[in-house]
């Protein structure tokens, strides 16, 4: 038991020594896209700059979100502190929306006062951002797998790796035909992708926050297979929420035919509650037949 909770512990120290990697080289990664951004005159490095300094604040955010969520439960959290990690994912999205509606604006702005573009810098700054942008999502892809956050950040820092080579098309087209506009037209297609995965998470992220029922589990499923358990004869007054990102919650009302047996069948609800349906906590309230003159039971 030990040495397993040691083995875990120490994952989530890798875990935690790739973020800080990867919030590191992004932070120098925006520095260098700003400053290769202004030198050039190059609206879309600055905007795919935007992108990554995102991205290192949504690491960095994710990074205190775990630490924060490996706090036990106590007298003020009861549930724990695991949805920290949700709230983090909210900020990050929120952030996201806001960063690309101000690159569409500015890219619509630079329609109308159009400036010259330095091709061979953006080029090259963005050929570096194309590497690094990669190795990020090789640091992150292993925890994307399990955690809400990395996933929206491993996602964003794949998404980055595509807007550098981007970059690198169309500073190539600068360089080789004089076409500027496909700056601006990079940086609209930037803020899209950006405003899109947004969109495409936040309903999530909200839909736990607000404690809606798992989107793979249907209410009436849970009833029926609880109402299959040998000495239930209804369930009723089903509420059926998230926890937090991997684990669900239950309270019902179930009505049994003998209370003498409601500590086996209270086990046996248990039990299928976390096989089927991966419910961790449930709070059942058992009844009788005759509830109005037989009273309840209220278990755990």
């Amino acid at each position: 038991m030990g040495h397993g909770h040691d083995h875990h512990h120490d994952i989530e120290d890798m875990g935690d020594r790739r973020l800080v990697w990867a919030i590191v080289i992004n932070m120098i990664l925006t520095l260098a896209q700003v400053v290769g951004g202004v030198i050039s005159g190059s609206l879309a490095l600055i905007a795919d700059a935007l992108h990554n300094f995102s991205d290192a604040a949504a690491l960095l955010i994710a990074w205190v979100a775990r630490r924060i969520g490996r706090k036990p439960a106590d007298a003020f959290k009861t549930f724990g502190y695991k949805r920290a990690e949700v709230i983090a994912a909210l900020i990050n999205l929120v952030t996201l929306v806001i960063v690309g509606l101000y690159l569409i604006y500015e890219a619509l702005w630079r329609i109308y006062e159009p400036k010259s573009i330095d091709g061979w810098t953006v080029v090259v700054v963005a050929g570096v951002a194309l590497v690094i942008d990669v190795f990020t999502a090789i640091l992150t892809y292993s925890m994307s797998k399990h955690s809400m956050n990395i996933r929206a950040a491993f996602l964003h820092n794949v998404s980055d790796a595509l807007a550098s080579a981007g970059v690198i098309v169309a500073g190539s087209l600068i360089l080789l035909y004089g076409w500027y506009w496909t700056d601006t037209a990079l940086t609209l297609l930037i803020a899209g992708y950006v405003l899109y995965q947004s969109a495409t998470l936040m309903p999530k992220t909200i839909h736990i926050l607000m404690e809606g029922t798992p989107e793979n589990i249907s209410i009436g499923e849970v009833t029926e297979a609880m109402e299959g358990v040998p000495g239930v004869l209804n369930v009723h007054h089903v509420h059926l929420w998230q926890l937090d990102e991997h684990r669900n919650g239950l309270e019902a009302h179930v009505v049994i035919d003998d209370f003498m047996e409601s500590e086996v069948i209270k086990g046996a609800l248990k039990h299928e509650l976390e096989q089927r349906f991966a419910i961790v906590h449930s709070t059942l309230e058992f009844e009788v037949e005759n509830c109005e003159k037989m009273g309840t039971v209220h278990q755990e």
